[in-house]
């Protein structure tokens, strides 16, 4: 048997091919919308209703390519104007799989949170933050000189920190929640 290996930057490219259909069912499925990239995939619907549905979609096509759901890896969350902390629906598969709901979830290393508007969590970049700079602090920590250090912070911690924070609306209560973890190690 022939493939691509993993991390090959042939590999998005064939599985976005290979599993085009899915995101062709969608289209059935007024105001929702399908998120692929690798093996990741966003479901995003209006409704619970229209979530269950969309899944199953999802599952068939999956299943016709011989491929499925890691239920175990699978969560939702909830994002609209009317949240509440109530409890949602199950979400169901095919043959019985739930899906958990949740408060915060991760895709491709965002965490998002439920809310009534779009957000993204910190809290895991400023600990990776935080850890990759111990590690440095670490190893290098007082047998380098300050700039060695301060340069080590930058190229290998900073990326960390910072990692699409493009795609999340930041407040300003988070720009100086950034900006004290920047400045702590200044």
């Amino acid at each position: 048997m022939f493939g691509v290996i993993q991390g090959s930057v042939l590999s998005p490219i064939l599985f976005a091919l290979y599993i085009d259909d899915i995101s062709n069912s969608v289209s059935l499925f007024q105001g929702c919308h399908i998120i692929l990239y690798a093996d990741n995939i966003i479901l995003i619907s209006p409704s619970v209703l229209m979530l269950q549905h969309l899944l199953h979609a999802c599952e068939i096509e999956l299943n016709n390519i011989d491929m499925a759901i890691n239920f175990k890896k699978s969560s939702c969350i909830r994002i609209c104007p009317r949240f509440v902390h109530a409890s949602c629906a199950c979400i169901t598969s095919l043959d019985g799989n739930i899906i958990s709901w949740a408060t915060e979830t991760s895709y491709l290393g965002i965490y998002m949170v439920s809310s009534r508007v779009f957000k993204c969590s910190l809290h895991h970049a400023k600990c990776g933050f935080y850890r990759a700079a111990n590690a440095i602090f670490g190893k290098v920590g007082r047998i380098s000189s300050e700039e060695v250090v301060l340069q080590l912070v930058k190229s290998k911690c900073l990326p960390i920190l910072l990692y699409c924070l493009e795609v999340c609306p930041l407040t300003k209560t988070d720009l100086k929640s950034l900006d004290f973890v920047i400045n702590s190690f200044s």
